[in-house]
């Protein structure tokens, strides 16, 4: 269920959606559009969502518990 790691970079228009396994293979690198990360992420099942912490992180992470996710905020100097 939670074996999977989900780290997004937010951005205005185009987020950066790398996911990976908890181990850290890689799984999927996607740039999606918002409407697009919101079906992404509605359809996904529940992982751990890693968010760079800014202005629209909290929305993003209220949006994301919502789903059932688990979030975790980071620094942005972290997200790559």
């Amino acid at each position: 269920m939670k074996d999977t790691m989900i780290g997004v970079d937010l951005a205005k228009n185009v987020f950066q959606v790398h996911g990976a396994t908890m181990t850290g293979l890689v799984k999927f690198r996607k740039k999606l559009s918002r409407p697009q990360f919101s079906k992404f992420m509605a359809d996904h099942p529940p992982c751990v969502v890693v968010l760079d912490f800014c202005g629209g992180a909290h929305y993003w992470a209220r949006e994301m518990i919502r789903l059932g996710h688990e979030v975790k905020l980071i620094a942005p100097q972290y997200v790559k």
